[in-house]
């Protein structure tokens, strides 16, 4: 069984080629828009072939022979429905029997502005002839990272969540997820809600920062647009800054980031990792 996974030279993308290779189970593809990004994964065995998500041949000459593939959501707001879709197509074409997705929790209602285009790509899928699997992952304890530093000199930690609670998990757990279901059965049809054990408010985040950094630092909560600005001066771009809050907002806040359907946990068979130990390798590196 051969299973590729795209965008395989990001951050969760390199994770799952090597949660696949650890399984052994098959041929890995890595799709990549650079090949020498990957150049170490090919040393390993890994087939590396080139599309982006907007080149159609490309993804059709990438998915030739493939059985399963993991569509990892692109990162271009505002391009990511017609970048899936293409995707998609291609995989029609193609005869893949599988292709997981990563999408977002409660995504049919979830009404952040990063769930808008993860609601489309998950209709487009229900209405496309290849079987699927959507992976509704939650936040990533790793999306603190840029705040973990600022948060330990200033002794506060920013956010506009209010006492909503994330079912964060290290992206390790979420690739090693993807890999299970790329490479066992009964996951056609499935939508899965994945969040870590640990569902934690933003002052017990500010607690996991104190614990792994050994200096006291508290949450402190504030308007959307002060948080966007906060963000700016940590270092991110416009819009990212504003999905971020907007996640924040009405995401967080609103409770559509509290996972508790234990998916996550059942698909890798063990407990997730906690978010101390993420934030301490975030402070030591």
């Amino acid at each position: 069984m051969t299973v590729a996974v795209t965008a395989a030279s990001g951050q969760l993308g390199r994770l799952v080629v090597e949660a696949l290779l650890r399984r052994a189970a098959g041929p890995v593809v890595a799709i990549v828009r650079d090949p020498a990004k990957v150049a170490d994964l090919a040393e390993r065995g890994v087939e590396v072939r080139q599309a982006s998500y907007d080149d159609a041949e490309a993804l059709d000459r990438a998915l030739a022979g493939v059985d399963r593939v993991l569509l990892i959501s692109g990162n271009e707001f505002g391009k990511r429905l017609d970048q899936h879709t293409t995707v998609i197509r291609a995989a029609e074409r193609a005869g893949v029997e599988l292709l997981a997705y990563t999408s977002i929790p409660r995504a049919t209602e979830n009404p952040t502005l990063l769930a808008q285009e993860h609601r489309e790509t998950e209709a487009v899928l229900a209405n496309s002839t290849v079987s699927h699997t959507v992976l509704r992952n939650s936040w990533y304890w790793e999306n603190y990272e840029h705040s973990v530093v600022p948060a330990v000199e200033s002794g506060t930690l920013y956010g506009a969540g209010g006492e909503g609670r994330i079912a964060g998990a290290a992206r390790a757990d979420y690739a090693e997820a993807a890999a299970v279901v790329l490479t066992t059965e009964g996951h056609a049809g499935r939508v899965y809600e994945l969040g870590g054990d640990e569902r934690l408010t933003y002052a017990e985040v500010a607690q996991r920062i104190s614990e792994a950094s050994g200096k006291p630092v508290r949450y402190q909560d504030v308007a959307e647009g002060d948080y966007v600005a906060a963000l700016r001066q940590a270092g991110l771009d416009a819009d990212y800054a504003r999905v971020l809050a907007d996640a924040d907002a009405k995401g967080i806040a609103a409770g559509f980031l509290d996972v508790s359907s234990g998916d996550l946990g059942k698909l890798i068979g063990r407990p997730t990792t906690p978010a101390v130990e993420v934030f301490g390798a975030a402070l030591a590196g």
